[in-house]
């Protein structure tokens, strides 16, 4: 019996996490980073977008291994 997300949406998360990336590096190249809460919030977006992304990717990798043998 399988429990967990399905591969569908380990690739969602992924997606999601890449693309969460994505924007905050687009925002902090476009918009200079002016005080500590500005500096706060893009740490806790990187954060959770990156580990989002990591999780996924190596759930995703995992399950890829499993399939092999």
């Amino acid at each position: 019996m399988n429990h967990g997300p399905s591969r569908g949406e380990h690739r969602f998360r992924l997606a999601v996490g890449l693309s969460g990336l994505a924007l905050v590096a687009w925002a902090l190249a476009t918009r200079p980073a002016h005080g500590i809460a500005w500096i706060e919030i893009a740490v806790l977006a990187i954060a959770f977008f990156g580990g989002t992304a990591f999780a996924s990717a190596r759930a995703l990798a995992r399950r890829d291994d499993a399939d092999d043998t």
